[in-house]
């Protein structure tokens, strides 16, 4: 079973993040600004090395990546030049090349799948869907009615799908293991919203480790829970007294044993203004 340990290092706070992940030799943070976006750190010491912008963009939800493909997706907003809510890819080995594909739903969050495919969390109509590389879109998935707001999907090994959701108050705030053609609920952990030590309020982003324990990133109670392969509550990761305010991204470099998460801070209004990532070894 994995252990969180010693968190290794902060990066700078800056504009707010709305997704970070490594790839190669990098690790690299979305920020909400107008260019010069994407941030690029060296993983070794965490040095920056340079930044990439995404053309056209709008209103940016997630990012992840391809190792295989060397390439960035993002989700975005965006609603100009007749495409509304799209994915950008950003091919780090090519220059910089750049294409982007419609979602035709609104996107939350991304993951890619063994078959090097992008699922896309679309929160209001309850869906996931699969693109291929290029934004072939190969199928949708619509989930069980009691899946309100679904904020972000992954798919395991065995084709299941681990799916967080929740945001009103009177709505459920579960993690849950979903079948493959997502039509049946497998397991799931949470129930109404609380802030009770296994149980969730607003459970926003996941990632899942070599073994498929799962993270959690639980926004509004301001933590990070791992649940077992089986999705029952493991404990809360200590990290709590190291943010400065909400966990609201993820990602597992299962390679260098470390956890990237995103903390984001909010001013009176409660509008995220800004936001840093921290490093924990694994």
């Amino acid at each position: 079973m994995c252990a969180v340990g010693q968190v290794v290092h902060t990066l700078p706070e800056g504009k707010t993040v709305a997704g970070v992940t490594s790839l190669a030799d990098g690790v690299y943070v979305l920020r909400e600004k107008e260019r010069d976006q994407v941030e690029v750190y060296d993983v070794i010491n965490y040095r920056l090395q340079r930044c990439l912008t995404v053309p056209n963009r709008w209103r940016f939800h997630d990012m992840t990546s391809c190792e295989h493909y060397r390439c960035l997706y993002t989700a975005d907003d965006i609603r100009d030049a007749g495409i509304a809510e799209c994915v950008h890819r950003l091919d780090v080995g090519l220059q910089g090349a750049y294409t982007r594909w419609p979602v035709n739903d609104e996107p939350l969050k991304l993951s890619v799948t063994a078959a090097r495919n992008v699922l896309v969390t679309c929160w209001a109509v309850r869906k996931i869907k699969e693109f291929s590389s290029h934004g072939d879109l190969l199928r949708e998935l619509t989930l069980p009615d009691d899946v309100e707001h679904p904020w972000h999907a992954i798919q395991l090994t065995s084709g299941q799908f681990i799916v967080s959701h929740g945001r009103s108050p009177r709505a459920l705030h579960r993690v849950c293991k979903i079948s493959s053609d997502g039509n049946d609920i497998v397991n799931s952990h949470g129930g109404q919203r609380s802030s009770e030590a296994d149980q969730f309020w607003e459970p926003r982003h996941l990632a899942v480790d070599s073994n498929e324990f799962v993270f959690v990133a639980d926004l509004h109670n301001q933590r990070i829970t791992l649940l077992s392969p089986t999705i029952d509550y493991v404990r809360q990761v200590e990290l709590c007294d190291k943010l400065n305010g909400f966990p609201s991204n993820l990602f597992v470099d299962a390679q260098r044993r470390r956890l990237y998460v995103s903390d984001i801070d909010s001013n009176y209004f409660g509008q995220f203004t800004s936001g840093r990532v921290v490093v924990c070894s694994i």
